[in-house]
């Protein structure tokens, strides 16, 4: 059955992801695992997970608001992504609270949406996330010029050159 032949708003709900490459979910196929009731939605921009015990800032970094779509999420070094967290905090913090950091690769993983892609997060808890690559604080054994970061495009963790610039969630 064509769009012409079906209704149009489910003509528009069909080919929408598509042509605004939004993100994709296979709910029926995939338990979530990152579901909405697992995390406590802050007042202050923030986000609590209960199952972790972590919290999130809501936003990238560049990124404000109740949705989040005030500025613009920032890439940064690995070096720099570090340094942003310690400017969060010398500069009076952020919800109240001076001990911002990167988070490890463990912590990162945790975030996962893995019944979601582009990104793969929940973006009823994260909005605007990015679906690129998020910086984890730690580094790559391998090679001391590598660290940790998970690519939100499809939720895969791996290892790149610590000069290149990826987005940064700063955890408490």
């Amino acid at each position: 059955m064509s769009c012409f032949t079906k209704s149009f708003t489910l003509c528009v709900m069909t080919l929408l992801p598509i042509l605004a490459g939004a993100q994709t979910c296979q709910t029926n196929r995939i338990l979530a695992t990152t579901p909405t009731n697992r995390f406590t939605i802050n007042n202050d921009g923030t986000v609590s997970d209960t199952k972790t015990g972590l919290t999130w800032k809501k936003c990238s970094e560049g990124q404000s608001g109740v949705d989040c779509r005030i500025g613009t999420a920032t890439t940064y070094t690995w070096q720099g992504a570090l340094q942003q967290a310690q400017s969060v905090n010398n500069n009076g913090g952020f919800a109240g609270y001076k001990n911002w950091r990167l988070p490890s690769i463990k912590e990162l993983n945790s975030i996962v949406e893995e019944q979601c892609s582009e990104p793969s997060i929940n973006l009823a808890v994260f909005p605007e996330s990015q679906d690129s690559g998020y910086w984890s604080s730690s580094p790559y054994a391998n090679g001391s010029s590598v660290a940790w970061l998970v690519g939100f495009s499809y939720g895969y963790s791996g290892g790149n050159d610590k000069s290149s610039g990826y987005f940064v969630r700063l955890v408490r």
